[in-house]
């Protein structure tokens, strides 16, 4: 049993300022509080390469412009970093509320925190890192790398402090010029998103639960039907033979592969529930195989661990084991799984959640038998939140197993910094209201901040009932999330996108120098073609400027990863009333496609100027003058009218009986 003994710090030093060494690039520190601390540190959890944190790179002869204080105080570890005066704080991934963390206080300890509020201290992920922007425009990064509970704490102004057990390191990252700057730095250490495949990007339909294929059927034909865009269908729970992980229900979901082969014929993928609680039963093979091979979460007495979970008692497959024991068992369980016809796996409860315990988890001081490289052997206080990414990491893994041509799609509840490389996310069990709907965005845009870009909320709201309006106004903001995903729970009304009518969506506005690119409107990611006409919504800034880019491959495999894409970089600009579009750069070895270019020239009160060329060919449109502008404005926003007072509205409901004793806010947007 491979054990990473805590080392026991004998210096007399208890607090004063932290000892440094350049790693991994330029602009990036390593901070500890003693020389001996660099030796007592756990292995990096979050970083690709755990060896970029530990080795300071000799070509380096900055010093860091900010440099932390530690105190040591009863086993803990407390630092502060002080910034300029005027100093605002961004980051410390999943957490709700603002966008803006200054003067907030969180806990990095995944939680089961089913409607949760704008002042929940601790979610399902934890993300020990803030992103500062300093008064001059510039910014800084801080990662505390360590896996345990740890506070984050922004109370007082310009004040970054951590507290958590000793020992661990303080990364920085910058001062940089901007915080993109910082966010590729970033990446560098814990790594970007994993490339998912090109279907994932589009329309989600889930529910808890669809409980037959014959229902499933029913929901992905009335897609079809009504013309309404989704390129993915979702299994909860209720697909498995009484919860158990691993088999279907022989009388609701007899076929699976039959059923998945109907779903593919109409541009559907189909994505199945896996949880990390295994039944204790014997007889039920993942349970005897996994006792077979001494796969289990143990007790302080070393034996398995059994909690509670939907299937009833369970046992818990302990992932910080080596690719011999936990993790290579449950990537083969994947991998015989996805034979099925499995196009993702969504990795729920595994925080993990324990059902009939005070906290919903089990106890911290449960054993993991952890590799050496991980940290050795803990206790679960050690290894609790990275459990959720390392289980992701072994489902990814699994599914590369089972088909090493297809990019795997994995979305998990429960993660750390650094599971992005693994799997998407979602904010959890979120509720039905205004309020929720106006916190996905900042909650997305937080998990961005954070180094985990591919997240979305479950549209429409889990818990509870949405309104008509509620649930109109979030579809067609869910459009714009990076993962858009509708997702309701039980005993709720339906939440499918017909569910409240029809009505026209208000109008799209783009920030001045952007260009958006776009296709035509399409059922499912398959009706696409390489020569589809390719539209540019090009929106000028004061400069009379715009960039945008578009990403192109083959959507589902690796051809990328040797050259076979193309990137291609589109710039307008305006110079004596002539707008000119054109590419500015293209990587990539893919050839152009022969397709028209459509350029849509937004100016202002939804006008917009029309103009038709070749992809890869200049494209020069000749601006109105003023007046004429005007007029084209003017008579846009009168139409614009027109079209909104002849719209099918959905109808304004006053009250709809909410879930749970939950009340429904009734403030739109």
């Amino acid at each position: 049993m491979a054990e990473y003994e805590e080392v026991a710090v004998t210096s007399d030093v208890k607090s004063g300022n932290m000892v440094f060494e350049p790693v991994l690039e330029e602009g990036v520190f390593r901070f500890d509080c003693i020389a001996d601390h660099r030796n007592a540190a756990f292995p990096s959890l979050s970083f690709v390469n755990p060896k970029d944190r530990d080795t300071p790179i000799m070509t380096s002869h900055n010093v860091p412009s900010y440099i932390p204080t530690f105190e040591c105080v009863f086993g803990e570890q407390i630092i502060q970093i002080e910034l300029p005066i005027g100093t605002s704080f961004y980051g410390t991934g999943e957490v709700s509320g603002q966008l803006e963390r200054t003067g907030k206080r969180v806990f990095t300890w995944n939680t089961v925190a089913g409607a949760y509020g704008p002042g929940t201290t601790s979610l399902y992920q934890s993300h020990p890192w803030v992103l500062a922007v300093l008064p001059s425009g510039e910014a800084l990064g801080v990662l505390a790398d360590t896996t345990r509970r740890c506070e984050i704490n922004l109370q007082k102004e310009s004040i970054i402090k951590f507290v958590a057990p000793s020992a661990y390191p303080v990364i920085t990252f910058g001062p940089f010029a901007s915080p993109t700057d910082v966010l590729i730095s970033l990446s560098h250490a814990v790594g970007t998103v994993f490339m998912p495949p090109k279907w994932s990007l589009g329309y989600h339909q889930c529910r808890w639960s669809y409980d037959s294929d014959a229902r499933v059927r029913e929901i992905a034909r009335t897609f079809r039907e009504k013309g309404i865009p989704c390129d993915v269908i979702w299994m909860d729970i209720d697909y498995m033979n009484g919860f158990r992980c691993f088999t279907f229900d022989q009388e609701r979901f007899p076929d699976p592969k039959s059923l998945v082969k109907d779903l593919h014929l109409t541009g559907f993928k189909a994505i199945w529930m896996l949880d990390p609680g295994i039944k204790h039963e014997e007889g039920y093979f993942v349970y005897d195989n996994g006792s077979e091979k001494d796969v289990w979460i143990q007790t302080a007495d070393g034996k398995p661990f059994v909690g509670e979970v939907w299937p009833g008692p369970c046992v818990f497959p302990d992932f910080t084991l080596s690719k011999t024991r936990s993790r290579s068992w449950w990537a083969s369980l994947v991998k015989d799984f996805i034979s099925n016809g499995v196009d993702g796996i969504w990795n729920d409860m595994n925080e993990p959640a324990v059902f009939k315990a005070v906290t919903k988890m089990m106890p911290e001081t449960n054993v993991h038998r952890g590799d050496i490289e991980l940290g050795g052997c803990q206790n679960h206080s050690h290894y609790h939140n990275v459990y959720g990414m390392l289980m992701a990491r072994s489902t990814y893994e699994g599914m590369k197993l089972g088909n090493e041509n297809n990019r795997p799609f994995v979305l998990t509840r429960a993660g750390f910094i650094g599971s992005q490389r693994y799997a998407a996310t979602w904010t959890g069990d979120n509720l039905s209201t205004w309020e929720h709907l106006h916190m996905s965005i900042s909650m997305v845009l937080q998990l961005g901040l954070s180094g985990q870009p591919l997240s979305g909320p479950d549209i429409g709201g889990f818990e509870g009932n949405a309104t008509p309006k509620l649930f109109g106004r979030w579809m067609g903001l869910g459009a714009m999330f990076p993962f858009c995903r509708g997702h309701s729970d039980t005993g709720t009304i339906d939440h499918e996108p017909w569910s409240f009518g029809e009505e026209d969506l208000p109008a799209l506005y783009l920030q001045g120098g952007s260009i958006i690119p776009s296709g035509p409107a399409i059922q499912h990611v398959g009706e696409a073609n390489p020569t589809d006409d390719l539209s540019l919504l090009v929106a000028l800034d004061e400069h009379g400027k715009a960039k945008g880019v578009l990403f192109e491959d083959d959507g589902d495999g690796y051809e990328f990863t040797r050259g076979g894409y193309l990137l291609t970089t589109y710039v307008a600009e305006l110079e004596s009333s002539v707008v000119t579009v054109r590419i500015s750069k293209a990587e990539g070895s893919w050839k152009r496609p022969k397709r028209r270019l459509h350029v849509q020239l937004l100016l202002g009160g939804c006008a917009m100027l029309d103009a038709w060329g070749i992809d890869g060919e200049v494209l020069q449109i000749m601006m109105p003058s003023e007046d004429e502008v005007s007029n084209l404005v003017s008579m846009s926003e009168k139409q614009y009218k027109i079209r909104m007072e002849n719209a099918k509205r959905i109808p304004e409901v006053e009250k709809v009986s909410g879930l749970k004793g939950v009340e429904l806010s009734r403030t739109p947007i």
